[in-house]
């Protein structure tokens, strides 16, 4: 589709900034060059007022009661974790070389091997919290290549990157869509591994609980799940204090029920990890439909 000249030139300066920390970093090594984007990610949470502003309108939907400098030192910890993730999706291939960094833990990785061997498909679900490619790393290490859902970016720069990043943590790549749901069918039908993010609000969801406020939700996964008879395993990547290290959880499987009980088990589950280590939650994605009370 053709850009206006307007649109061309604004997608070109809205990506001057992470080009220029992405440029100015390069010479240094992996971990250096992780924290400088973190830093620039935070910096702006911290001193941009529209992004300060829509944090905090999330944030205090769910601790009201959370003083002003600790919501200051909340939002600066997380665009600094969320400026490591992002540059660690961009040098996907570099990051999922560091075995050594991943820490995999919890009985779901058992039930997705079960699965592999007996030539099944499996969904892993997740959120934006923590590390989430560092899921698909270790998966991919231990043969069992886990593609992913991922919805394309307006900006050609940022999703060319993006894509490209995603692509090198394991395949297919899929799209959101009608196309992109169709290919998911055939792929685990035919044995194969599909990472979703649940924590995005879905127009056509189910208005479900999450973190204490309905919230619509995608009943997709779980109705793959029965239909297909397949393991739908609760995963995170947790980044450590370092910020380096990663454990690498993988919860039970959700309990076959139906679709709506075994989303909000998800719901829940991606709750508990937010309130214990609410630094490592996106709360950018406006989540929610209404503005809090």
């Amino acid at each position: 589709m053709m850009q206006s000249p307007f649109r061309y030139f604004w997608n070109h300066f809205r990506y001057i900034p992470l080009l220029s920390v992405l440029t100015v970093s390069r010479a240094r090594r992996f971990e250096k060059r992780s924290r400088a984007l973190g830093n620039a990610v935070g910096f702006v949470l911290r001193w941009f007022p529209p992004a300060r502003w829509r944090f905090e309108r999330e944030v205090l939907r769910v601790f009201p009661d959370m003083p002003h400098k600790k919501r200051v030192q909340l939002g600066h910890a997380m665009g600094c974790a969320m400026g490591q993730t992002l540059f660690e999706i961009y040098h996907c291939a570099e990051f999922q070389a560091r075995q050594d960094k991943f820490h995999a833990i919890g009985p779901g990785l058992a039930a997705l091997e079960a699965a592999r061997d007996a030539g099944k498909g499996a969904l892993i679900v997740s959120g934006h919290f923590g590390q989430w490619e560092a899921v698909r790393a270790v998966l991919k290490a231990r043969d069992m290549e886990t593609g992913a859902i991922y919805r394309r970016q307006p900006n050609p720069h940022y999703q060319r990157r993006l894509r490209a990043g995603i692509e090198a943590g394991g395949m297919p790549i899929l799209e959101t869509g009608r196309t992109g749901t169709k290919s998911l069918i055939r792929h685990l039908r035919d044995g194969g591994f599909m990472a979703i993010l649940l924590d995005e609000k879905h127009p056509e969801g189910m208005a479900l609980p999450f973190l204490g406020h309905p919230a619509l939700t995608s009943l997709a996964a779980a109705e793959l799940a029965l239909k297909y008879d397949l393991p739908m395993v609760p995963s995170y990547g947790l980044r450590r204090a370092d910020g380096e290290n990663f454990d690498v959880i993988f919860e039970d499987p959700i309990p076959h029920t139906d679709a709506v009980t075994m989303t909000q088990a998800f719901n829940d589950s991606l709750s508990k990890r937010i309130l214990a280590n609410p630094d490592q939650w996106y709360w950018m994605l406006r989540r929610w439909n209404a503005p809090r009370a």
